[in-house]
């Protein structure tokens, strides 16, 4: 693998012909193959980036198409009138396409933390400039993704030895991975998420900077670590990245609540790997099938019923109360992720309902009552995922009722009721305004004086 630091010179980039990769044209998006053709065109440098030269070398259909030019932000909108700047951190142009298709284009850039000399240390810094191909290659994450597909040649360019990494399904952090995981702690995330996905192992330095450093965690914004974690969990290798995430502790860090609980239980463990297993399949027959609130409250299922004993009967005031007391407990279990309140009752309803749907699964039918009760679908489903992972009966996948949108009200359309002030919502006072002091009192509102 190639590395570098700031101060030497970066090395030359091993050229891959195309007789030795997989990758062709037709299956590179259309919109993305325009992009690309228009700035060579208009005398840029510009390369398929990323994740996607990735994957296509995998033989998968990439999910994004990114691009990469040497053309600055203003240069782009020029030549993409179909286009606007995003981002407060770098800029990236977005170029519109017919159907809604979004093509990101960014200028190769450059950052120092990349340099295994630095002494900087601080978390995220703020150094980002425009660079050349060979340092936009050194700043990403990992050596797979710093694999560049230029349209001139049909050649992939690779800087950082991500080619052979590649061959051999490895995942490596580029340059020194502790000073890479301290300047961004979220890589620890996509270290394993990489891992998962791909089925590649570690590579050794990679593995121990993770699990040494998975615990500046603790400093990244909640709402990145809720996002980099649904990102995993709507995949279809769940119960990988659940088995390397309680490995290297990254999982502790987005799960407090297991610290103490996993891998040492091993019961709780299997089951938490089934539930992954479980999510997998549906979401290989049906991608994101599983709405994110039932996605967290398997991943929490396993403590529930180790620690809030959740699968003890309760009735009326009783059941009511631990209903209240799960929704409590899941402020704590949640504070790493910036849950939403709403998402919050709706983990509350699964849980504290699989008993409920224990109790009535034996019978031929379910009871009329609970079928119109508003969560029944999703507490159906849940309990024949919780069912399978105990060992029961092959869940299936349950048509969920679509959120409702909220209604908006009707223009008018006839002359008369156009001429109808519109509705305020406050009650109309003759006279105008309520006035700001007391009519007949000597003392205004506030205790001000009336002259």
């Amino acid at each position: 693998m190639h590395t570098s630091t700031s101060s030497e010179p970066l090395p030359e980039p091993t050229i891959i012909p195309r007789s030795e990769h997989p990758i062709s044209r037709k299956d590179i998006d259309r919109e993305a193959l325009k992009v690309m053709y228009r700035l060579r065109d208009a005398g840029h440098i510009a390369y398929l980036v990323g994740g996607g030269v990735r994957d296509l070398l995998l033989g998968n259909r990439p999910k994004d198409f990114d691009i990469s030019t040497d053309a600055r932000p203003g240069q782009l909108r020029k030549i993409f009138r179909n286009s606007r700047i995003i981002g407060r951190r770098f800029r990236l142009v977005q170029v519109f396409f017919k159907g809604g298709k979004v093509i990101e284009v960014s200028t190769f850039r450059t950052r120092s933390e990349y340099d295994d000399k630095t002494e900087d240390t601080a978390v995220l810094p703020s150094n980002n400039t425009f660079g050349t191909p060979a340092e936009d290659a050194f700043r990403r994450d990992l050596t797979i993704n710093a694999l560049f597909y230029e349209i001139e040649n049909f050649t992939v360019i690779d800087y950082t030895g991500g080619m052979e990494d590649l061959r051999n399904g490895v995942i490596r952090l580029i340059g020194n991975p502790r000073l890479r995981i301290t300047h961004d702690p979220v890589r620890t995330m996509r270290v394993i998420r990489h891992a998962a996905r791909n089925d590649f192992s570690i590579e050794t330095e990679t593995w121990a900077a993770t699990k040494e450093l998975c615990h500046l965690l603790d400093l990244c914004p909640v709402s990145r670590l809720r996002d980099e974690l649904f990102k995993d969990l709507k995949g279809t290798t769940v119960e990988r990245w659940l088995r390397l995430a309680v490995d290297s502790g990254v999982f502790h860090r987005l799960f407090p609540c297991y610290r103490d609980m996993l891998p040492a239980d091993g019961q709780s463990m299997r089951l938490l790997l089934r539930l992954g297993a479980i999510i997998d399949r549906f979401h290989r027959q049906q991608p994101e099938s599983l709405p994110e609130p039932m996605l967290l409250a398997l991943i929490l299922l396993p403590y529930a019923i180790k620690r809030l004993d959740l699968l003890t009967e309760r009735k009326g005031a009783e059941f009511f109360a631990y209903s209240r007391q799960v929704r409590a407990a899941l402020d704590d279990l949640l504070v790493r992720l910036n849950i939403k309140r709403m998402d919050k009752e709706v983990i509350t309803g699964l849980l504290v309902n699989v008993i409920t749907f224990e109790k009535h699964s034996h019978r031929g039918s379910w009871p009329k009552k609970l079928q119109r009760k508003s969560y029944f679908e999703q507490g159906l489903q849940f309990f024949q995922l919780y069912r399978e992972g105990a060992g029961g009966q092959k869940a299936e996948v349950i048509p969920l009722p679509a959120k409702k949108a909220r209604r908006k009200k009707q223009q008018s359309t006839t002359p008369q009721e156009a001429k109808k002030p519109a509705k305020t919502g406050r009650k109309y006072r003759p006279g105008g305004r309520t006035p700001a002091f007391a009519r007949k009192t000597k003392g205004g509102v506030f205790g001000l004086k009336r002259r």
